[in-house]
Order: C-alpha cells, then sequence, then structure tokens
C-alpha cells in the first residue's frame, strides 16, 4: 500500500463499539479460542470487521506499519489488543494473505456477545469463499493448486505419491516417480502445478512458497478411496489405471475428471529457477515487461488467456511436433496482420459467446488461405463446428432462450421465464391480475379522496405493512375527515402518513401469498435450469480451452511483429541431436525497458566444441544478462513462441537449472554459501545430458581458495560427467584452463572435450585507466581483471580507488598479464606461481572429486543449518589433510 493510502486508511478506522458486557462476553469467547498460528481471524460487525490479540499485533505491524492502529478492548488485566478494519482495507489483506504471501490461512467469524460461528474459511489452495473479493476485476493470473504428497524411502531412493485438486477446472491428477534427497522432482511439478498449498511436510516446499498443512498418516490410507473417487469423478479412468490397478472402480461418475500427471511432458524448471529468470512478476518490478509473464501477457479475453499463458510459462513443451505445432500457428498469425488483427478484435467481445464463437469461425478463420490453413482448419474450424451444432452450443443457447425471461434481463434481473413452466406461468397471471386489481383500487380511491394518482396519492409496498397508499401531511390536512371514517392509519412521520383499507389489505396479502408461491417456483425451476446447464460444461471447457489458446498465440504473435526488432521463429530439434545456436540473441525484457539500446550477442552452444562454456569478464559487464537471456530465449521457444534472436537452432531441454544468487536466503536463517551448495547440490543430482546448466559467478560465499577448488571440482564433475549445456559465468579465471586439452582430469571424467572460453568485452583507456563496458560476447578468456576499474566506474572516492590498486598489486603482478592461450600450461591456475607435478594433479583431483562426490550425497534439505555445517567442515577438514602431501591441493587452502 502507498503510504498516503496508508495514512489516509489508518486516519478513518472504524471504532469498535460495545458495551462492557458485549466486550466481556466477546474476550470470554475468543479466549477459548484454539490457537492457530497461521489462521487470521477476522471478527465481522456487519459495517466492518475487527481482529485481535496476536492477529491484531501482526495486522497493525505488516499493514498499517503502526502500532497506533491498536485499541485495548476490555480492562488492563483481562483485555486483548484489538484493530479495526474497513470493508475496503479488508478485501487489500485477503488478496495479500491468499494470493501473495501463501504463509497463512483466513477466517471470518459471525455473531455477537459470547455466541459466535465460523462462516467462511480459505487457504492459498482453497480460495472458494473469497472469490468474489479476490478475482472481482478478473485478475486472476493463477489457478489455486492443493497437492497431497506420500513419500516413502525404500532401497536407496525416494518414491513420491503425488495428487492434486484443481478446483477452478474440477481436475484431479496423480501421479507416482522417483526421486533424489534434494526432490527436485517434487519441486518442479509443485512449479509446473502452480501449488498454493500441500499436504505433507517437506523443506521443498518453502522454496516455491507453498503454504504446508500436516495431515496424519491415517488420512493418506486407502480404505476409502473407491467410494470416494465414485462420489466426486466423471469420465474415464483409463489414463490413471495402471496406478489404481489395486482398487475396483464402480464407476459412479460425479463432477471431476481424473487424469495423470506425467513428468516426461513438460521441461522441468524449479522455483530458482522461475526466479533467476524472471519468469513470473515481482512486486519490485518497476514495470510489466521487468518479468517474461508481464512481456508476453498480450492476452485480449478476460482472464483465460492470462491463465493459460500462466501455466504455459511453467509447463514448457519437450515434444518437438507440439513445440512446432504452436510456433506453425504462431507464424501463420505473424504473417498475415488481418487474421491476426481481425481474431484478436473478436476476441475482446468474450461476453457474446455465440457472436464471437460465429464470428472467428466465419469471418475470420474461414477466409484464411495460407500454408497453415489444414491446421487451423483442424486445430480451431473443425472444432468449432462440432461444438456449434445443434447438440452442443445450439442447444444451450436454445435452453437459455426458452428458460431466461429475456425482457427481466434487459433490466438487469435475471429470472425464470413465466413460459417455460405451466405452474410457474399459472401463478404469473394470477399474479399480474391481482397486481392489475391494486392498481384499479389505487385509481379509485384517488378519485374518493379527490387526489392526483401516483403525484398525491402513492401506492407503495414494504416488508413491514405490505401495500399500503401514502400521503404527505400536507394532503391529509385536507382528507382527514375521509381518512378517519373510511381507513385505518398505520404511520404518521415526516415523509407523510401511511394508511390502508380493508380492500387493499386484502388483495396485498393474497398479491403477498402468490408472489410467495411464485418465487418458490421460480427457485425451484432455478436449480433444475443450472443443473441442466452443468450437463453443458464440457462444451464450455472446451470452447474455453480454444478460446485461450487462440488468446495466447495471437499474444505471442503481437509480441513478435511489435518490438522494434522483430523475433524470429526458432529450429527445433531433439534433445538428443542438434546444438543450441541463438544469433543475434537479446534479452527479451531488457531490451523492452525506456532508454535501452541493447547490444545484440551470439550463443553458439556446439556439442564437441562449445557445449560448455567459461565466460569471464568485469562485473556489470553483461556476463549475467547474457547467460539469463540463453535460458530465457530456449525457455520461450519451448512454450512455443518466436523468440528475441536474428536467427535460431535450439535442441530440446529437459530441464533449466540456474544458479545465480542467494536471494532472501539470509531472510531464511541460511548464509550466502549454504544457498550456493544446496542450489549447487540440486544440479549435480538433478541434472542430465539434456539439461541447460546456467551458473553465474559460483564460490563467491566463502574464501578465495574454497570456492575456486569447489567451482573447478563442480565444472569438472558437469563436463566429465553430466555432459550438460552450460554457461558458467565466473570471476575465477583460473578456470579457464579446462578448455585445454592436455590438463589431467579425474580419471572418471575423462575424455573432457567441448569446453571453450568466452569473456565479455571491455576497453581501458591507456592515458586515463578509464574503463568502457562493451557489453560483446567474444571468444576467448579475458586477459585480466577490472575489479579495481569497475570500483572507479562506480565513483568510489578516488582515495579508495589508489590505496586498492596499490593493495592489488603488492599482492599480484599485473604488470605482465597474458591472455590465457599464451600462458605455459605449467602457470594456468596460478598467478601466484605454485609448482607441482602431473602426478601431484592426478592424485589432488581424484581427492577433490571425491570430496564433492560426498558433498553432493548430503541430505542438506533435511539438516538444520548448524548440522550442515559441521557436516561440510568434517568433509573439508578430510580435505585439507590430504593436502598436507599434495601441493596441487594445498593451492586451496593456502594463502602464501
Amino acid at each position: 500500500m502507498e503510504e498516503e493510502d496508508r495514512l489516509a486508511e489508518q486516519s478513518k478506522l472504524p471504532e469498535l463499539k460495545l458495551d462492557a458486557r458485549q466486550a466481556q462476553g466477546f474476550i470470554s469467547f475468543f479466549k477459548t479460542m484454539p490457537h492457530d498460528p497461521r489462521a487470521v481471524r477476522f471478527f465481522d460487525r456487519r459495517d466492518y470487521y475487527t481482529v485481535h490479540g496476536d492477529n491484531a499485533m501482526f495486522i497493525a505491524k505488516a499493514y498499517y506499519h503502526t502500532s497506533s492502529a491498536l485499541r485495548q478492548l476490555g480492562n488492563d488485566s483481562d483485555g486483548i489488543s484489538s484493530v479495526s478494519v474497513s470493508k475496503n482495507m479488508f478485501e487489500t489483506i485477503a488478496r495479500d494473505l491468499l494470493l501473495e504471501r501463501n504463509d497463512h490461512t483466513l477466517e471470518i467469524y459471525e455473531g455477537s456477545g459470547s455466541n459466535w460461528r465460523l462462516t467462511k474459511a480459505g487457504t492459498p489452495g482453497k480460495l472458494g469463499n473469497f472469490e468474489d473479493i479476490l478475482f472481482a476485476n478478473n485478475d486472476m493470473q493463477d489457478s489455486p493448486v492443493v497437492v497431497a504428497l506420500c513419500i516413502n524411502f525404500h532401497e536407496n531412493q525416494y518414491t513420491v505419491g503425488l495428487s492434486y485438486i484443481d478446483v477452478s477446472k474440477w481436475v484431479i491428477g496423480i501421479t507416482e516417480f522417483f526421486d533424489d534427497s534434494q526432490f527436485t522432482n517434487v519441486e518442479s511439478v509443485l512449479v509446473a502445478l502452480g501449488c498454493k498449498e500441500c499436504l505433507t511436510l517437506h523443506d521443498a516446499l518453502t522454496r516455491c512458497s507453498v503454504l504446508l498443512t500436516e495431515r496424519k498418516k491415517s488420512e493418506f490410507k486407502s480404505r476409502d478411496l473407491v467410494q470416494d473417487l465414485g462420489r466426486i469423478v466423471r469420465g474415464s479412468i483409463e489414463p490413471v489405471k495402471d496406478l489404481l490397478s489395486e482398487f475396483h472402480y464402480d464407476g459412479n461418475y460425479g463432477n471431476y475428471t481424473l487424469q495423470k500427471y506425467s513428468l516426461d511432458k513438460y521441461m522441468r524448471l524449479d522455483s530458482t529457477a522461475i526466479k533467476a529468470l524472471n519468469v513470473f512478476e515481482s512486486k519490485t518490478d518497476a514495470n510489466k515487461n521487468f518479468s517474461l509473464f508481464g512481456l508476453m501477457n498480450r492476452t485480449c479475453t478476460a482472464g483465460m488467456g492470462k491463465r493459460l499463458l500462466n501455466r504455459w510459462l511453467k509447463q514448457p513443451l519437450l515434444d518437438v511436433d507440439a513445440i512446432n505445432c504452436r510456433l506453425d500457428l504462431v507464424q501463420a498469425f505473424v504473417e498475415d496482420a488481418a487474421l491476426r488483427q481481425g481474431l484478436r478484435q473478436h476476441l475482446k467481445r468474450i461476453s457474446d459467446i455465440e457472436r464471437l464463437t460465429n464470428n472467428l469461425k466465419k469471418k475470420v478463420l474461414l477466409q484464411y488461405e495460407g500454408r497453415f490453413s489444414l491446421l487451423i482448419k483442424e486445430r480451431y474450424l473443425d472444432p468449432l463446428e462440432f461444438w456449434m451444432d445443434e447438440d452442443h452450443l445450439s442447444k444451450f443457447i436454445a435452453l437459455v432462450e426458452a428458460s431466461v425471461d429475456l425482457d427481466q434481463l434487459e433490466n438487469g434481473e435475471f429470472m425464470i421465464s413465466s413460459g417455460y413452466d405451466q405452474n410457474l406461468s399459472v401463478l404469473k397471471e394470477e399474479l399480474d391480475k391481482v397486481e392489475k386489481q391494486i392498481q384499479n383500487l389505487h385509481r379509485q380511491t384517488a378519485d374518493n379522496l379527490d387526489l392526483t394518482v401516483d403525484k398525491a396519492l402513492k401506492l407503495e409496498k414494504g416488508t413491514q405493512f405490505g401495500h399500503v397508499f401514502r400521503i404527505t401531511k400536507k394532503e391529509e390536512q385536507k382528507v382527514r375527515r375521509k381518512l378517519n371514517d373510511n381507513f385505518t392509519i398505520l404511520e404518521t412521520r415526516k415523509d407523510g402518513v401511511k394508511f390502508t383499507n380493508s380492500k387493499l389489505k386484502k388483495l396485498g396479502d393474497h398479491y403477498q401469498r402468490v408472489l410467495d408461491d411464485y418465487s418458490k417456483c421460480q427457485k425451484e425451476l432455478v436449480v433444475r435450469v443450472v443443473e441442466t446447464s452443468a450437463t453443458f460444461s464440457e462444451v464450455f471447457e472446451t470452447f474455453g480451452g480454444i478460446l485461450s489458446e487462440l488468446d495466447v498465440l495471437l499474444s505471442f504473435a503481437d509480441l513478435a511483429v511489435s518490438c522494434p526488432t522483430p523475433y524470429a521463429r526458432p529450429a527445433i530439434t531433439s534433445s538428443d541431436e542438434g546444438d543450441i545456436i541463438l544469433e543475434g540473441s537479446r534479452h527479451p525484457c531488457v531490451e523492452a525497458q525506456d532508454g535501452v539500446n541493447f547490444i545484440p550477442n551470439d550463443c553458439i552452444l556446439a556439442r564437441g566444441k562449445s557445449w560448455f562454456q567459461i565466460i569471464t569478464g568485469p562485473n556489470m559487464g553483461g556476463k549475467s544478462t547474457f547467460i539469463r537471456q540463453v535460458g530465457v530465449n530456449v525457455l520461450m521457444a519451448q512454450v512455443g513462441s518466436f523468440i528475441p534472436c536474428d536467427k535460431a537452432s535450439i535442441s530440446v531441454r529437459d530441464c533449466i537449472f540456474a544458479r545465480v544468487g542467494a536471494g532472501d536466503c539470509q531472510l531464511r536463517g541460511v548464509s550466502t554459501f549454504m544457498q550456493e551448495m544446496l542450489e549447487t547440490a540440486s544440479i549435480l543430482k538433478g541434472a542430465s545430458q539434456n539439461s541447460l546448466i546456467i551458473i553465474d559467478e559460483l564460490g563467491r560465499g566463502t574464501s578465495t581458495y574454497d570456492g575456486f577448488g569447489l567451482a573447478w571440482a563442480i565444472c569438472e564433475h558437469i563436463v566429465g560427467l553430466i555432459k550438460a549445456p552450460t554457461l558458467f559465468a565466473t570471476h575465477f579465471h583460473e578456470l579457464t584452463a579446462l578448455a585445454h586439452g592436455d590438463i589431467n582430469f579425474h580419471p572418471e571424467c575423462r575424455p573432457i572435450h567441448g569446453v571453450a572460453n568466452y569473456h565479455v568485452g571491455a576497453h581501458i583507456d591507456p592515458s586515463s585507466r578509464k574503463l568502457t563496458m562493451l557489453y560483446k560476447v567474444e571468444p576467448g578468456a579475458c586477459d585480466q581483471s577490472f575489479g579495481i576499474h569497475v570500483a572507479e566506474f562506480a565513483n568510489f572516492p578516488p582515495s579508495v580507488v589508489a590505496l586498492a590498486r596499490a593493495k592489488a598489486e603488492e599482492l599480484e603482478d599485473f604488470s605482465s598479464t597474458k591472455n590465457i592461450s599464451d600462458v605455459d600450461m605449467e602457470e594456468v591456475g596460478s598467478r601466484r606461481k605454485r609448482r607441482w607435478g602431473e602426478d601431484d594433479m592426478a592424485k589432488g583431483a581424484k581427492k577433490a572429486h571425491r570430496f564433492l562426490k560426498e558433498f553432493t550425497s548430503l541430505p542438506l534439505d533435511r539438516m538444520d543449518p548448524v548440522q550442515a555445517s559441521q557436516e561440510i567442515s568434517k568433509l573439508r577438514s578430510q580435505l585439507e589433510r590430504d593436502a598436507i602431501e599434495n601441493p596441487w591441493l594445498q593451492q586451496f587452502f593456502s594463502r602464501s
């Protein structure tokens, strides 16, 4: 909340007015409530809400940012802290608790005195009671999904049983898979599904901002599975038959569809990669183009397209044909401006579905005669034709026309047409008849009293007296004698005198009885019509799928053609063939910022040549942006979008791993270095040769030599064992020695090939020693360190820069630095000119490799920070002991 809005809201806090008896009754009730640290409890006071106790402290601190919002209810010894919350402020808090924070539940209580009851409850995964508040403006970007996990450990591996429910789509999914000790597969599934709440226990959930709800083991029993599924599932269970093989299924279908979730269908993305690549919006974003979602969201429909785009970005495809199918459609929309613009224009009229679908089918899609016309016919025209026939949408439209009173609909009232049902028709005729008699009596009474109908003598109907006549006090004086003789005075107020007679009373009572019968019949028919309408859910789900897919693909096309430099279609190959080649690639979000003149760069990840790239160069020189843009381009391509390149060819990746920063790890009590190690352990355990690995500045969280040693061992492990295409940006220039084939690597990692050095260019003026960033990625290693120049670039005080330069010259010889390719291989990896033999290096590398292997097997995810530090210290101590007899290892520990 902006500061001005917060102060304004605080200044008009509703006043909690309770007498002593009411206050004491409420306090007694409140203190008997069970403690739940996650629950934020609001008490409905009709015009406003109140929160109390610890919740009051939380609301005051988190949303009003001051304790002055707190009030004391009751006396000092027995009182409780309280905060009053307006209706508008409650909506703001509810959205934040359930859509943003994901660490609290929300409860609403109604009542008075000491008698209160829970009327509404919500969690990040169960929003049904609050959808009218949360999504009043159709701004629902993601479907809330609740996941249940059952994890078993057997024969040195984890077996995970996972089920989920998406109440917005009426879908239940189930799957089973193996996982490692880091639970990388669990995390990627939670990310892909957009999980908001999980019924289990594990640390992987906190990394995904998922609310954890613990359940008893007995709740995971399968005893009532058949019965429960039979109540809620509709459709075939064939896709999940293998997972339910031991159970008998009775086929009693309900509302939900049951489907099997496959991990092999989508690219795996963990929460770290999602954040590193800025896939989704953050509260700190200066504008919507800071995130990939914000940039790509050009959808026209009222929420459907936006939600599908959200899901697609979390579930990039692995199937080459499926990716190319999307790309073909995007290309059709890119090449035909009339088709693209016409479809987008019609999608904005989403409320009139009949008119919309007819226009899409007849006026736009049928007119397209381009090379993808057959695909568009199969993908859109044929399904629209089928679902619009007399057995589907046309049948529903006929139901609406027959059952809904269209005249009343124009007045904003949703009523069942009287002609839809015979009983309703009879009651409507009787109601109209009585109403006409009442109107006649109104005119007759006006004549008898010599008053003008409606202007002087008004006919009104209220809950207290039913039908009554009303005149002003001035008019009452003129007709007082007639009133007293023939009418009964009901009420005299400033706005006039209300009166009736036996005829009006009799007609009014009869009208109310008929109206009650009519309303009851209306409600019964509404239930029937709604139940019948629900049978068309498949029609609208299918229509929703078609329209939202069209919307997203059109959004991709609009983005591709509207950027200053148009996007290109990537060529897609399977994961076991082809390379990753991005010519003239750009970062889509960075180039979209105002005032940015983005410098494009090529990236050639070629098997056996440059599959593993070590990127050196000065900070602020563009290393991080470059490696991120490669990841973003690959992700966009596998979603089915054109990408910001001049030309591109991409070998499909099954996963993107990214370690590019510690983020908020310290807020969770985890050191920067520990976070580095946890994320790197996930990469080493979860990556395969078909993944894409992006690592930025690994090893900065510990000492220089420890960091270099770990970085070297991790690089060697990835190159020699995992063999995944990798972009490794580093400040350790010594790592560039990996690109030389005659280095002695650990035997398990041989042969080493496909390592290439790249650097981001920078220029230092010889006379002024000023640094100029070139932001170009060039072949070869960086030939010097630019740390002090970057400090100067950042306007450090001259005295500090001078002292830094003097100290650096004391420690290292900066005067005659050569390009790494020209340095004698005996000096590679050590500016301090240490000497060791090849045998020392081979033996040391073997011990370092053992250290790395033992480190990756540590269950760091199940350890607290103290335990993890102790275990890592033990491994380091062992490596230090090994280094006593090995000069190659000594470089990682000594500082001489």
